[in-house]
This record gives C-alpha cells, sequence and structure tokens, in this order.
C-alpha cells in the first residue's frame, strides 16, 4: 500500500510510525491518515498504449493505470499554472472500498470560473499560487483508481498540449471532529473579531455595527433540520456529534420577524442612517468547527471586501451521491482540495447548503462580514458566494435547498440594505464574459453565469432564482 507523497504544493504527508515491520508500518500509515485526513498526489504520465478499448491514447494523452491506494473519498486532477486552459476530457473511475465494485468513467469539469481573482492580493494571493484544475468529484470511501485524459483533436489538426505538471489528487477528509462542549458558554465571542485583517487596506463593514447574535444563530422558527447527523455545531445553538453520533437536537425557539427600522445602524459605505433597513431573521448556521475544519492549513488572516452588494448562487459539481450525514466529510474534502491541491488561501464559498437545507460556514472571517471569497472569477470584490452541494444541470434542486438559499440571502443581504428583487454594480476583475473594469449591471442574487460564461449553477438551479428573490424579498418585509 502506497503512502501518501509530499511536495512544495503542499500534499500532506503522513508521519512516519516506528513499526517492527514494513507492511505493519503500511498499515499503520493507512489507519493514521484515516483518522488525520490528507491528500495523495499522483502525476499523470503520457501514454503511449490504449487506456481500454473506447480510448487510444496516442500523442500527448495522459493517464493512470488502475491501482490499489490508501483510502479517499474525493477525487479532482490539478496542474501547474491557473492561466493554463484544459482543452481536454478528463475522466476517472473508482474502487468502492466496501464492495470492490469499480463505478463507471466519471467526466471531470475543468474549474476555470469558481476561482480567485488574477490580481495580486485580491483574493488568494498570498503565499499561495493558485493552480489550474478540475473541479473535484466525491466518490465516497474508495481504495482504487484510474484516470485518462484525452487531448482535444480538431478536425484535421494536432491534438491540443496539455497542461504541464498535470496530477490526479485524492482526498481523504478524515475523522469527524471530536464533540463540542456540552454546555457551552451563551456569552462565547465572536471568534473573528470585529476587525479587518491589520494586513489589509479594507475596511470592517460591521466597524461599530456588533453582531446581535454573537456566535448564535437565530433557528427559522418552527424548521429544525431533518438530519440532525449532519448538522454537528450549528450557531443556531451548539449540538453534540460531531456528524458521527446523533446528538438531541434542541427545539427551536420561534423567533418573529424583526419590522424594518429606520433608525437602524447600516455597515460602513451604505446608505444614511435615514434609510430604511429591511432585515430577515438570521438562519441555523453550521460553523466552520461544526463541520470539522482544520484551521491549520489555511492562510492566516483574513480577507475582506468593503462590502456585500450581491450573492452568486453556485453548484459544487461534486455529484448527488452523497447523504447529509456526510456533508461534512464532504466539506472537509472540498476544504483540502481547495487549499492544498488548488492552491487557493481557504475554501472558496463563503457559504454552502446542501440537498436538505442546511447551511453552512464556508471561508473563514465571521459570518456576518463581507469576506472576500474565490467563487466567481471577476467579481469576488463585493459579493458573496453561496453554493448547492451537488450537481444541478439535469437534476432539480430540492425544495429544501431552494429554500435555503432565500433564507440565507435574505438575512446576509439585509446586513448590507440589498433588495433581493433588485440590480446593482460590480466592476470586473476579468473573466471571459466581461473585461477588466466593465462597470457591469447584475441582479442582487445573481447565477454564476451572470458574471461569467458557463453553465454554473445548472439550468435546474438557475431557474429556481426568480423564486428566490421572491421569497427572500418577503422574508426581508418588501
Amino acid at each position: 500500500m502506497r503512502g501518501f507523497l509530499a511536495s512544495s504544493v503542499g500534499v500532506v504527508c503522513t508521519a512516519a510510525l516506528t513499526l517492527p515491520s514494513a507492511l505493519g508500518t503500511a498499515h499503520a500509515r493507512a489507519d493514521h491518515a484515516s483518522l488525520m485526513g490528507g491528500t495523495q498526489s499522483l502525476p499523470l504520465r503520457p501514454l503511449g498504449l490504449p487506456l481500454d478499448r473506447g480510448m487510444a491514447a496516442p500523442g500527448g494523452d495522459r493517464g493512470l493505470a488502475a491501482r490499489d491506494v490508501p483510502p479517499f473519498s474525493l477525487v479532482g486532477v490539478v496542474w501547474d499554472d491557473a492561466s493554463d486552459d484544459l482543452r481536454g476530457q478528463v475522466q476517472v473511475r473508482t474502487r468502492a472500498a466496501r464492495t470492490g465494485t469499480w463505478s463507471a468513467w466519471r467526466d471531470l469539469r475543468a474549474y476555470h470560473d469558481d476561482a480567485p481573482d488574477p490580481a495580486p492580493g485580491a483574493s488568494d494571493g498570498g503565499a499561495g499560487h493558485p493552480r489550474g484544475g478540475t473541479a473535484p468529484l466525491w466518490v465516497g470511501d474508495s481504495d482504487g483508481v484510474q484516470a485518462r485524459v484525452r487531448a482535444a483533436r480538431p478536425a484535421g489538426a494536432v491534438p491540443a498540449a496539455l497542461p504541464a505538471g498535470m496530477r490526479l489528487e485524492l482526498v481523504n477528509p478524515g475523522a469527524a471532529p471530536a464533540p463540542p462542549p456540552a454546555h457551552p458558554d451563551p456569552a462565547h465571542p465572536d471568534p473573528h473579531p470585529a476587525h479587518p485583517d491589520p494586513h489589509l487596506g479594507h475596511p470592517d463593514p460591521h466597524l461599530g455595527h456588533p453582531d446581535p447574535h454573537p456566535g448564535h444563530a437565530i433557528p427559522h422558527a418552527g424548521h429544525p433540520s431533518p438530519h440532525p447527523t449532519a448538522i454537528p455545531h450549528a450557531t443556531g445553538g451548539p449540538q453534540p456529534g460531531g456528524g458521527v453520533t446523533t446528538p438531541t437536537p434542541r427545539p427551536a425557539t420561534p423567533t418573529p420577524r424583526p419590522r424594518p427600522s429606520k433608525t437602524a445602524q447600516l455597515p460602513t459605505g451604505q446608505a444614511g442612517s435615514s434609510a430604511v433597513r429591511h432585515t430577515a431573521p438570521r438562519p441555523r448556521i453550521i460553523t466552520r468547527a461544526g463541520w470539522g475544519a482544520n484551521e491549520g492549513i489555511r492562510e492566516s488572516g483574513y480577507a475582506y471586501s468593503k462590502t456585500v452588494k450581491a450573492a452568486f448562487i453556485h453548484h459544487t459539481v461534486t455529484g448527488n451521491s452523497y447523504t447529509c450525514a456526510q456533508v461534512p466529510s464532504v466539506l472537509r474534502s472540498i476544504y483540502r482540495y481547495h487549499v492544498q491541491s488548488m492552491g487557493w488561501r481557504d475554501y472558496g464559498y463563503n457559504f454552502t447548503i446542501d440537498k436538505c437545507g442546511n447551511i453552512y460556514e464556508g471561508r473563514a472571517g465571521g459570518v456576518t462580514k463581507a469576506v472576500l471569497g474565490a467563487h466567481t472569477l471577476g467579481f469576488n470584490q463585493n459579493s458573496m458566494g453561496v453554493a448547492v452541494l451537488g450537481t444541478y444541470t439535469a437534476k432539480k434542486p430540492s425544495a429544501k435547498a431552494v429554500r435555503a438559499i432565500a433564507k440565507l440571502t435574505a438575512w446576509k443581504l439585509g446586513l448590507f440594505n440589498r433588495n433581493p428583487r433588485g440590480t446593482t454594480h460590480l466592476v470586473s476583475g476579468g473573466g471571459n464574459k466581461y473585461k477588466k473594469g466593465v462597470n457591469v449591471k447584475l441582479r442582487v442574487i445573481s447565477g454564476h453565469r451572470d458574471g461569467f460564461a458557463t453553465e454554473c449553477p445548472g439550468q435546474r438551479l438557475y431557474s429556481k432564482l426568480n423564486s428566490v428573490r421572491s421569497t427572500a424579498a418577503r422574508l426581508q418585509g418588501r
């Protein structure tokens, strides 16, 4: 059994253990990896022989022969330079650890649109060097893998060159975190203090405007989560369980929707204090600690925009085969992939929603603040990214997920006095739809495709956004 590989691109290496035999050492390393989590990085080599009877591999095609590997649950392909386009088809198949059954070949989509902005320091500059890659795919507990990359072949032309440094990334999410204290201190302070990162020149949009619910979210009245195993720690009431054992949910406390107030203080950079502020109840949000984010792997500090003018809705394209009890593991896997494989400073999206309607904190920095993400190339500044876990090109999103998008956007946009039915303007940082510097008119709640030429968030989810806008506005009292 192969151990994890260490490299300068941030691949995790498991600790070596002293055991009497090489076989025992390998088994101990695999057990340790399953507990702690980590990433295996396997280079994709040029191939001169057929990968199977359905795909020949002349020229620059690359791949990885079927092999046994230490346990993993998420797979993706990355390459050295984020500016290199993938002109070809990437496919993988995996072997289920429990049954030994190989999956069918599955496509991996290039990640050229969910990305940090290219300007140094704009989003994910810092010490990291963002790389190119595909969207990751959640495959569940697996111990075998095979990959193939076929270069594009225009009619009568030479096969396209594939990016340099292509490698397969296999991510093990590790075990669920330890349960939080049984009786957390209700006065526990916000772990994200109300001031910006000292190394950033952006003012904190909530400076002088304290969080009305520090450290705690307000559960939506009468709607407790139907899957408590997937919500080990939420800011509406921490619960034990860590995503593995079933916690005893606390009954939701009905909370009346706040009425608009003409005297409510607005975040810095918004309209004057005489403007009517439309607010909505804060939904239950599962914290990073709740889904087990390892804060030691991300870049230190936080990055902020000046405000939040728009919410971009995404789908993660990681597949729909997950259960809601698995979501913390899925998020830990995507987090490792974004940071250690793609070279981003942190998890890319500001929030993620699962098919059971649970809402999860994404990128660190404080859920009430204008945290700068890496979700919509060209429009990460002054926006937030909300990703629904799954693939919604052909599959319809659940009603619970759609409702959760509306509740989340109504609350967060309300902090910045944004009308979910309205429009706004954002300056493009550069992309394939709008050139850098163009002042673009967008819906306050937009799909990813509105700012970038992409199919994201999938047609079936995109078609629900008018309903989301109407519900969010109603929740704000508009």
